[in-house]
């Protein structure tokens, strides 16, 4: 935090000397009475609202850091793409299985193999999304002690102050999800600070209620400005939304309590979203609709995405596509049956289910976003996947297999993607990230009132939500008394409460969600299943891999062989220490620049 604060200190005057020399050469004469660039002082800024407006995107520019800033997630640029991006943070959970040593940090959390970091820098868990960032906080608090400066309306002052209450409600809630607690500050600090820089961390209620208050400033004053790439009063709404549906449901089933003052929040700010009227979702090609939204490069003025990380080519570009397609590891078995059936139940109940002994027959009758979200092998041409002619390669493609892409489990991802960006020359591809959108509130809607009504929600409140995402689909409406899916039985929650959560996995699927909502629930213990791919008795490896060159080892379910991602490696066995791995370590550089702070239960 001490070593952030003076990088921030420079950051800063960095920007001044630029406004100043932008603004300065406009005055002519005046300009030789302008104070030298190194002595500018409040005085000669934080006058208009242009002021306020420059100094904010100080916020914007720091947040492009994902590794450290991680809650307005798009992908980083270059190198950085590799392993920092959303596309990627399913790897912790069973979703996907990655296996390439890049993504070895996704892994070892995934399977409960790690330690604390030695380096809040550190290539390791806690060290990425780690510990750090306070620079951003101190630079919130500059700005807010200072814009009542300004010469213009309270109103001006207030959307102002709201963008950076919103920037800082999101950074300690991200810290709080992570890490349990953390300092709370909102004064700017200095060396003087020493209780500060060297004390201990704040309790959970304290931080959360500070930020509850920070969302509530800004869903009530940041403007309703349209903007994708800024924040606005519906990105407030949205981050409010799921800021406190994540925490209601960890004091929930974590035996915190007072967990219906957010859950309420939640609900509320989502209903908010969906009453404005402004946003609706993507409608796109038939067959194709939700493939097409995350997989276009060009998102201006899309009716369902609110905030999104634009990157233009000469400006900011990325390669995320590129390494995702060889470094994802495909979807997981578990991931891949969650998927309903047509008729709206699950495989273990409906007799459309044709069973997996034929891979064609995974994706016949089944909720159209299967499809539309892991290649079906006869439409290959549809996305010219693996950039090549139909028929040049087949699929599914397993690792240790020659030509065309590969991947360990056999279900190859197609939701994000793109053919000339995923096979783009080096850190050129303009890929958006969507941080947040419209879907997104319908989800956290229903889980609310769910959760708030004790497990049950009224068919008004599905259909206004859920059954808006089905519709968009051509799944049939989800009914608030539905069979109960066996496979869930013993989560001991509600069958609609079941169906709730299945549809935010499936339509939330390779955002980034997953990992985070099984800590939520308290449902860590799922960690512990293995992951496995594809079907892979001998008729299957006959027609996929008649030349045997598959190097994924396999396992067998119900007497069945099946690809087993993680057998023969340092993953194989999978581990959740219940009382340990919901949050996760602090590193030791940080403990040892201040030892008031406590490492986290059982590390």
């Amino acid at each position: 935090m001490f070593k952030e604060m003076k990088n921030l200190t420079r950051n800063i005057f960095k920007i001044f000397a630029v406004l100043f020399i932008v603004y300065g050469c406009e005055l002519n004469d005046d300009f030789l009475e302008r104070q030298p660039l190194d002595k500018i002082s409040d005085a000669s800024f934080w006058n208009t609202e242009n002021d306020l407006m420059v100094y904010n995107h100080t916020f914007y520019d720091l947040t492009k850091n994902d590794n450290t800033y991680p809650f307005l997630m798009g992908h980083d640029d270059g190198f950085d793409s590799h392993r920092i991006s959303y596309t990627h943070l399913d790897g912790m959970s069973d979703n996907t299985a990655p296996r390439h040593g890049r993504h070895s940090t996704y892994q070892r959390i995934r399977s409960g193999v790690y330690n604390p970091p030695s380096s809040k820098n550190s290539n390791a868990p806690g060290g990425w999304y780690g510990y750090k960032g306070f620079e951003l906080v101190r630079a919130i608090n500059i700005g807010l002690a200072n814009y009542d400066k300004a010469d213009v309306s309270d109103d001006v002052k207030n959307h102002y102050k709201a963008e950076a209450r919103l920037f800082r409600a999101m950074f300690y809630a991200n810290k709080i999800k992570n890490f349990g607690t953390v300092q709370w500050v909102e004064n700017e600090v200095t060396l003087e600070n020493e209780d500060i820089l060297y004390g201990a961390r704040d309790s959970r209620d304290l931080v959360m209620g500070k930020v509850l208050e920070d969302l509530n400033f800004a869903a009530t004053n940041l403007r309703d400005n349209g903007h994708q790439n800024k924040l606005s009063r519906s990105a407030a709404l949205l981050m409010k939304s799921r800021i406190c549906l994540s925490e209601g449901t960890w004091r929930k089933y974590h035996g915190l309590g007072n967990e219906t003052t957010y859950l309420q929040a939640a609900a509320d700010a989502a209903k908010a979203l969906i009453d404005s009227g402004k946003h609706s979702l993507h409608k796109g090609a038939a067959g194709r609709t939700y493939n097409e939204l995350h997989s276009q490069e060009a998102l201006d003025g899309n009716s369902e995405v609110i905030f999104f990380q634009r990157y233009e080519r000469g400006t900011r570009t990325n390669h995320v596509q590129s390494y995702n397609r060889g470094y994802n590891g495909g979807a997981t078995k578990n991931m891949v049956e969650d998927y309903l059936c047509s008729d709206g139940l699950p495989i273990s109940l409906s007799p459309l289910y044709k069973g997996d002994v034929n891979y064609g027959d995974i994706f016949a009758d089944r909720d159209p976003r299967l499809r539309q979200t892991i290649l079906h092998p006869d439409d290959q041409p549809i996305y010219r996947y693996g950039n090549h002619d139909y028929g040049a390669n087949t699929y599914p493609r397993i690792q240790g297999m020659s030509g065309g892409l590969k991947t360990y489990t056999g279900y190859h991802i197609i939701k994000i993607y793109n053919v000339s960006s995923a096979h783009a020359s080096y850190n050129s591809s303009i890929t958006p990230g969507i941080s947040m959108r419209y879907a997104e509130a319908l989800l956290n809607y229903a889980e609310a009132k769910a959760e708030l009504g004790g497990g049950s929600i009224s068919q008004d409140d599905l259909d206004m939500s859920i059954n808006k995402l089905r519709a968009r689909d051509g799944m049939v409406n989800l009914v608030n008394n539905p069979p109960m899916d066996p496979r869930y039985s013993a989560d001991g929650i509600s069958a609609v409460l079941v169906e709730i959560r299945r549809e935010r996995r499936v339509e939330l699927f390779f955002e980034g969600f997953r990992y985070d909502d099984l800590r939520r629930w308290k449902q860590g213990k799922k960690l512990e299943n293995k992951d496995y791919g594809m079907r892979w008795d001998a008729a299957t490896k006959a027609i996929v891999d008649p030349d045997g060159k598959t190097t994924v080892k396999t396992g067998t379910v119900d007497g069945v062989e099946y690809l087993e991602v993680y057998k023969g490696t340092d993953f194989e066995n999978p581990t959740f220490d219940e009382s340990k791995h919901y949050h996760w370590p602090l590193p030791l550089d940080v403990l040892s620049q201040n030892p008031k702070l406590g490492q986290n239960p059982g590390w």
